[in-house]
């Protein structure tokens, strides 16, 4: 917990980039996608994901995809000690071997600060890579008040559109995400979208909305 709220006081919540400050993402070429996923029932072999696609395009440019051992016990909560020492390999990996390709941003299947300390997997790459990272999960973390009852489950129903939005407000009156509905057609399956680092919510979920062909943000789902 102390190390996870030293590396928290270095998230920055807001955008840093000049291609964030515009409407079309003008000067955004490369998008990175970054997940590790486990093979069913195994909770130790897992599968490092690191991809970077073009932008506005969404052209896979690279992918570095590498079975790995996992060996730190699950912790609810810390998570990311489990998981980013692959991803950030994944990145030095990148950077060593076709630095032209590094993205300019990092979307993360996981989420950022909505997280019960403020330090989700995507702040905690975004931190150790220093790059612009945006946490982006498929299912509410419940916490600071946040639960998917029915009122959480109303709010998803009333989505109507391709692109509706509702803010993430805890107990704490802090708006820690926001959920998006991405697909028009199955808005019971919204996206939680939360700050991870270097980019403003607001900023954040306009570009996964730009990434997104289906349901998924184009990097993570590739």
């Amino acid at each position: 917990a102390r190390e996870q709220a030293r590396l928290k006081a270095g998230v920055v919540e807001e955008d840093t980039e000049e291609w964030q400050q515009g409407s079309g993402f003008a000067g955004l070429e490369r998008v990175g996608g970054a997940d590790l996923s486990y093979i069913r029932g195994d909770d130790t072999s897992a599968c490092a994901s690191l991809v970077v696609l073009s932008y506005p395009a969404l052209e896979v440019l690279y992918e570095d995809c590498r079975m790995v051992a996992v060996s730190a016990p699950y912790v609810a909560g810390f998570l990311a000690f489990r998981e980013v020492p692959f991803l950030v390999e994944a990145v030095q990996r990148l950077q060593q071997e076709e630095p032209r390709l590094k993205p300019q941003v990092l979307l993360v299947d996981g989420n950022g600060l909505l997280h019960p300390r403020g330090f989700g997997v995507a702040c905690h790459l975004g931190v150790l890579t220093d790059l612009p990272c945006i946490g982006v999960a498929k299912n509410l973390l419940q916490m600071d008040g946040l639960v998917r009852d029915e009122l959480h489950k109303e709010q998803i129903r009333s989505l109507q559109r391709e692109g509706d939005t509702f803010p993430l407000t805890g107990a704490s009156g802090r708006v820690l995400g926001m959920v998006s509905c991405s697909d028009c057609n199955n808005s019971s399956k919204p996206l939680y979208v939360s700050v991870g680092h270097r980019v403003c919510l607001e900023t954040a979920v306009r570009l996964v909305k730009s990434c997104c062909r289906y349901r998924i943000p184009e990097p993570i789902r590739q």
